[in-house]
């Protein structure tokens, strides 16, 4: 069960709105590297979490804390947009079709479907795609999401840090993107405590169940000379358990043979398909009445 206090977990202020920027917020909602995805990934991966518990409690709070971002996130849409509906009427009264089309790069439905509100979209207008939650059931393929999602969510609040003078903004988002710093280490640190033996992923599959031959082996595909070496090609492998190697893509595997197109597919003859007598015969009889 969830609980709400009603108080935001950091002040949120903005001392001019600006429409424009509350479209630009939008992408820190409900973008791919925005609050929802990271909101409902590590909820997701807590609800389906197998071992030991403190994962699972941590995730759950840290997901949790991902709505309250969600929450200032939505203030800060619906502080940027006060009194942009009339002004929008004046804009509209005064400009030319292609101008009012576009609207000074504001999003529409920001009056027209939320009523001066935020919505669960992207800066385009885009609405949250729930197959960006990354939530496989295996602890260290997980962390690695959540690291990846961290980063991607702080280079977007920092260049959203850039692209506003306003004060408030700056100091909302100077807090955002200090927790993504720690959640960021926080998802390392579990990487680290799991151990040297995390790698490769999943470590519960026998080694010698994989070809040991290509399992180490930077595979070059550069017709020509390639720049493509360094700590990858050559050296102990990162997991200690092999050496890596640069090898030349090679092709062993001959070129496919796929049989003739299924008839009831209905290909072209020229594809392998075999006419259906019964069927032309109908067809011949149709045809000369």
């Amino acid at each position: 069960m969830f609980y709400h206090d009603g108080k935001l977990q950091y002040n949120v202020r903005v001392d001019k709105p600006n429409p424009q920027f509350a479209k630009l917020l939008q992408q820190a909602i409900g973008g791919i590297e925005g609050e929802m995805r990271v909101c409902l990934q590590y909820l997701f991966q807590a609800w389906n979490s197998r071992g030991p518990k403190k994962y699972r409690d941590m995730l759950l709070e840290t997901g949790t804390e991902e709505i309250a971002h969600i929450e200032m996130l939505a203030t800060a849409v619906c502080l940027n947009l006060e009194g942009s509906s009339s002004a929008l009427k004046d804009e509209m009264a005064m400009s030319n079709p292609m101008v009012e089309a576009v609207m000074g790069g504001r999003d529409p439905r920001h009056i027209l479907s939320a009523g001066l509100g935020a919505m669960a979209c992207d800066a385009n207008g885009v609405p949250f795609n729930g197959s960006w939650v990354v939530g496989s059931g295996n602890i260290a393929a997980d962390m690695h999401a959540n690291v990846m999602a961290e980063a991607t969510g702080r280079v977007l609040a920092t260049r959203l840090y850039e692209m506003t003078d306003d004060a408030g903004m700056k100091d909302m988002l100077s807090f955002l993107i200090a927790r993504d710093t720690m959640h960021q280490n926080q998802w390392m640190a579990v990487l680290e405590e799991l151990g040297p033996d995390t790698h490769p992923i999943p470590n519960s599959f026998p080694a010698n169940l994989q070809n040991e031959n290509v399992a180490y082996s930077f595979i070059s595909t550069s017709i020509g000379a390639t720049t493509a070496s360094g700590r990858w090609t050559e050296g102990t492998s990162i997991d200690g358990k092999g050496i890596f190697t640069f090898e030349k893509a090679v092709p062993t595997g001959g070129e496919p043979m796929l049989a003739p197109a299924d008839k009831e597919i209905h290909g072209q003859i020229e594809q392998g398909v075999k006419p259906d007598s019964d069927f032309l015969d109908k067809v011949k009889d149709i045809i000369t009445g």
